[in-house]
């Protein structure tokens, strides 16, 4: 059986119920993890007692602060409670995790272990990587994470010197997310070289492509158009976001490998094939398969084949979404659905500005400019006014981004970090909310910024046979007309 709590949505494990109360949360639990001077106290709510920080509201010291009177948050001292919660080795505040030792002092004694020889001197590396590890904000995701069979592997190699500490070391490695994430992280803390990892995820994907290829007559022109016409213009957008290219180029080459080797079956080659042969590769699959356009004019401006054509395929268009729509997805934002502050942001950046989520996740926090009369947002030449609610939902954005505790904080310039370190948050990577992939479905013109005081409160819904907001010949939004 499961306690929830009336109007909040259930996140996480369910509390289990049981024949005990909490004296500070009023649930039900099967036992009580403690007794303190205000009452019983549950595993939950000790556990967030025992990580809050702050001024004590009696004595105005800033540190732990498990006690409560009320609603008032109070040190241990000032609440009564005689509870050992010092780090028996740093002194610091908190829960033990193990033998007396908070876990930030668990967890340096673990990489230790892992990284640092028992007999013999550290290298000057290896003691960098504990140290990033066991002064992040939030040691406890660390010490979840290293628990993987991988993470401990890669530990393990860097420690004992079998996985040298160079890209080359890495790629020896077996392939994994462990393994990209803790490259990254020591690319971020400078204890690698930094490269353009898309580029080099693209290199090493286009050679274990083309070594897949045992057929020289598939295998010499795939490898021509993929060096000569797609990583020759990757590598001239290094710096830039590459994944989208990326994935169109790997999209384009798997297609053509497939299309050649279709021909391959049937005797032919490039060099053989005519317009029939395409026409009939088109028609005979999925719409993916007009990905070897560009291979096919391509091949003929190296005159490796004879004039064919493939005309351009026509997208679907998407529904033009009307000016009460947008206002209900913005209201719906405002007012705290969804109920993730990041990506509420995102999605008003969307809907307000008409800014696709690939450029709003890749969005820097200099693009958002603190003016005498207001915030501004530098989407284009001229920064754009943020007008309020959402200027202050940007405010407590700035000041508590998300992902920022797990060795990923020290300059990192990103509006929206991602969880590797140094990368931003990706929008295939997670979900960015009903409201934004609601309204990403349809096509959105930029909304007047003033259009977001509308938002704030709700509104009549429209009659069903009323007009819906239609767009003028020069493209502004024109509201439908009020009886």
């Amino acid at each position: 059986m499961t306690d929830t709590t009336t109007g909040r949505r259930p996140r996480g494990r369910p509390r289990t119920t049981g024949a005990r109360t909490c004296d500070r949360c009023g649930r039900s639990t099967g036992k009580i993890r403690i007794r303190w001077p205000d009452g019983d106290i549950c595993g939950i709510c000790f556990h967030d007692a025992t990580r809050a920080h702050g001024s004590c509201h009696q004595c105005g010291q800033h540190r732990l602060l498990p006690g409560r009177d009320g609603n008032r948050q109070l040190c241990r001292p000032c609440a009564g409670i005689t509870t050992d919660l010092d780090c028996h080795r740093c002194g610091s505040e908190g829960e033990h995790h193990r033998r007396g030792l908070c876990t930030r002092c668990t967890l340096r004694d673990d990489l230790n272990a892992l990284l640092l020889p028992a007999d013999g001197p550290a290298t000057t590396e290896a003691a960098r990587i504990v140290d990033v590890l066991a002064t992040v904000d939030r040691p406890e995701s660390i010490y979840t994470w290293k628990r993987n069979p991988k993470v401990d592997h890669l530990l393990r190699g860097l420690g004992d010197g079998t996985i040298p500490l160079t890209h080359d070391g890495f790629e020896e490695a077996p392939a994994s997310i462990a393994r990209e994430h803790i490259r990254e992280l020591l690319v971020h803390h400078g204890l690698l070289p930094r490269r353009d990892p898309d580029l080099a995820r693209f290199e090493r994907w286009l050679q274990e492509r083309l070594d897949s290829i045992d057929d020289p007559t598939v295998r010499r022109p795939v490898e021509q158009f993929a060096r000569w016409h797609h990583l020759r213009r990757i590598r001239r957008r290094v710096g830039q976001e590459l994944r989208g290219a990326v994935h169109t180029s790997k999209q384009e080459i798997t297609e053509v490998s497939r299309f050649l080797t279709w021909l391959a079956e049937r005797d032919k080659t490039i060099s053989t094939c005519s317009q029939g042969d395409v026409d009939e590769w088109l028609a005979g699959g999925l719409t993916t398969r007009h990905a070897i356009r560009t291979f096919i004019v391509w091949s003929g401006e190296q005159n490796l084949s004879s004039e064919l054509g493939i005309g351009f395929r026509q997208a679907r268009s998407g529904r033009l979404i009307t000016q009460d729509d947008r206002l209900d997805l913005l209201h719906r934002c405002l007012i705290g659905e969804p109920d993730t502050l990041a990506y509420r942001v995102a999605a008003v950046l969307l809907l307000l500005y008409a800014q696709p989520l690939v450029r709003v996740a890749a969005m820097r926090t200099e693009q958002i400019q603190v003016a005498p009369d207001g915030l501004l947002v530098l989407l284009g030449k001229e920064p754009a006014v943020v007008p309020e609610p959402f200027a202050q939902l940007l405010r407590e954005h700035l000041t508590a981004r998300p992902n920022l505790r797990t060795a990923n904080t020290s300059g990192n310039p990103w509006l929206f970090p991602g969880y590797r370190a140094g990368r931003h948050l990706h929008i295939q990577f997670r979900s960015w909310t009903d409201c934004a992939r609601s309204a990403s479905t349809c096509s959105v013109p930029a909304t007047p910024p003033c259009a977001i005081s509308s938002a704030r409160s709700p509104r009549r819904s429209s009659p069903p046979n009323s007009a819906t907001a239609t767009r003028s010949p020069n493209g502004t939004l024109n509201s439908p007309p009020h009886p």
